[in-house]
C-alpha cells in the first residue's frame, strides 16, 4: 500500500470538512490576514511619501560669491583723423616746383607748392628804397623845427623890446605891431615844421608797412605743411597757375588718431574724460588709448553724445575711416558670473534665477544681465553671497523644498 496517496487523502477529507461544516469559522480567519496585509503595505507606503516630502526635490546648485568686474560701455564707431587740412594758395603765381604724390610723409614746415617770383622782388626793392627816402626827409624836418625855433626866439625877443621903446616913447605903434606880426609868422613856421616832422614820420610808416607787404607776398610764394602728416591727395602740378584760395594739397595727420563714438543719453553718465577704452578694428588690430573729448550736446536727431578716444599710432597702421569696436571702461560692479543655462523666466516674463533658501526652500530672485563671456554670464541685482540653482530650476517653483547637490561655481 502506498503512503503518499493515503496522505494526500487525509488532506482533502479534512480540507472539505473545513469547506462545509466550519465555513464561516474559515471565512472570517482569511478576512483578518487580508486586513492586516493591507494595513502594512498603507502604513509603508505613507512612510515613503512622508520620507521623500522630507528629503525635496533633487536639485543642482552652486555656492556664488559675488565678485567685483570692470563694466564697461561699448561703441560702434570709426576711426578719425587728428587733423586734416586742405592747403591752399595764399596769392596767385604759376607753379614752378616738382608736384609731391599723395602718400608721401612730409614733416611740419616742408614745402608743398612753389610760386613764381615775377615781379615781387622789384616791388620790394622799391618799398625799400621809399622807406630810405621817407627815413632822410625826417632830419630835414627836424633841422625846419629848430630853425623855426629860433625865429620864434628872435621875434618874441624883438617883441618884447619894441613894446618896452613903446611904452617909453622911443618907438612908435607901428614898430610894435610889425613886431607882433613878426612873431605870429614865427610861431606858424613852427607849426609847419611840426607837420612837416609828423608828415616825414608817417611817410616812414607807410614805406615800412609797404616793405613788409612786400615781404609777406614773397613769403606766399612757398606753400608749406601746417604739420606733420601724410599727403592725401597730390600738390599742385608743375606750371599749374594758381589763384587765391586754390588748393595745393590736402594733408591728414594720423599720429596720434582717434575713435569716434556715439554713446546713447541711458549711458552718458557711465563714461568720464580721462577714462580708459579699447577698440577692436575691422582688420582684427586691437588698440587702447584714453578718452579726451565727451560731448556736452546732444545730436538733435539721434540724441547721441559724441565720444572722442585718442590712440598712439606711430607706425601710421590704422587709416582713416575704418570701423571699429568701440570699449569704454566704466566703474567697477559687483556680480555673480553663472552659466547661461541657469537663467529662467517668472511667469511675468521677468529674466532671474531660482536660489535655495537656509531652509532648502526655492525663491525666485530677478537679476540684470551685464556681460556675456566664453565662460558664462555676468549678472547682479543678487546678494553677495547665494546659492544658485543650476540643474532642475524648471521643475521647481517657490516655496518648494529641495535636496540640492553642490557643485563648483565658476571663477
Amino acid at each position: 500500500m502506498k503512503v503518499f496517496p493515503v496522505i494526500t487523502a487525509i488532506v482533502v477529507c479534512i480540507a472539505l470538512y473545513f469547506v462545509v461544516f466550519e465555513r464561516d469559522t474559515l471565512f472570517n480567519f482569511a478576512g483578518e490576514q487580508t486586513a492586516d496585509t493591507q494595513a502594512g503595505d498603507a502604513a509603508q507606503d505613507t512612510a515613503a511619501v512622508v520620507a521623500d516630502s522630507n528629503a525635496g526635490v533633487n536639485v543642482v546648485a552652486i555656492h556664488s560669491v559675488a565678485q567685483t568686474i570692470d563694466s564697461a560701455v561699448i561703441l560702434r564707431g570709426r576711426t578719425e583723423a587728428a587733423r586734416q587740412v586742405t592747403v591752399a594758395a595764399e596769392t596767385s603765381g604759376l607753379v614752378i616746383s616738382e608736384p609731391l604724390r599723395k602718400g608721401t610723409f612730409v614733416q611740419a614746415g616742408d614745402q608743398l607748392c612753389r610760386l613764381d617770383a615775377g615781379t615781387r622782388q622789384a616791388s620790394l626793392d622799391e618799398a625799400r628804397a621809399r622807406l630810405a627816402e621817407a627815413r632822410e626827409r625826417v632830419p630835414e624836418a627836424l633841422a625846419g623845427v629848430t630853425e623855426a625855433t629860433a625865429r620864434v626866439r628872435e621875434a618874441e625877443i624883438n617883441l618884447n623890446a619894441a613894446r618896452r621903446l613903446s611904452e617909453d616913447g622911443f618907438a612908435s605903434e607901428t614898430r610894435l605891431i610889425s613886431a607882433q606880426a613878426t612873431m605870429e609868422s614865427a610861431q606858424a613856421g613852427v607849426q609847419r615844421a611840426n607837420s612837416a616832422v609828423a608828415s616825414a614820420q608817417a611817410g616812414i610808416q607807410a614805406a615800412q608797412a609797404a616793405v613788409a607787404a612786400a615781404q609777406r607776398e614773397i613769403e606766399r610764394l612757398s606753400i608749406a605743411a601746417p604739420f606733420s602728416g601724410l599727403l592725401e591727395t597730390d600738390t599742385t602740378e608743375l606750371g599749374a597757375l594758381m589763384q587765391t584760395g586754390s588748393p595745393c594739397a590736402t594733408i591728414i595727420q594720423l599720429d596720434p588718431i582717434k575713435l569716434v563714438g556715439f554713446v546713447p543719453e541711458t549711458d552718458v553718465t557711465k563714461i568720464a574724460t580721462g577714462a580708459t577704452a579699447g577698440a577692436r578694428l575691422t582688420t582684427g588690430q586691437q588698440v587702447r588709448g584714453q578718452v579726451t573729448f565727451l560731448s556736452r550736446s546732444a545730436d538733435e536727431l539721434t540724441r547721441t553724445f559724441r565720444v572722442e578716444v585718442t590712440v598712439p599710432n606711430a607706425d601710421q597702421a590704422i587709416s582713416d575711416g575704418q570701423t571699429a569696436e568701440i570699449i569704454v571702461a566704466a566703474d567697477g560692479r559687483t556680480a555673480h558670473l553663472i552659466a547661461q543655462s541657469a537663467l529662467t523666466l517668472d511667469d511675468d516674463g521677468v529674466l532671474g534665477v531660482r536660489t535655495i533658501d537656509a531652509d532648502n526652500l526655492v525663491k525666485f530672485m530677478p537679476v540684470t544681465l551685464l556681460r556675456d563671456t566664453a565662460q558664462g554670464v555676468w549678472v547682479t541685482d543678487l546678494p553677495e553671497t547665494v546659492d544658485i540653482i543650476t540643474v532642475g530650476q524648471e521643475f521647481v517653483i517657490d516655496g518648494v523644498r529641495v535636496t540640492p547637490t553642490f557643485r563648483e561655481a565658476k571663477g
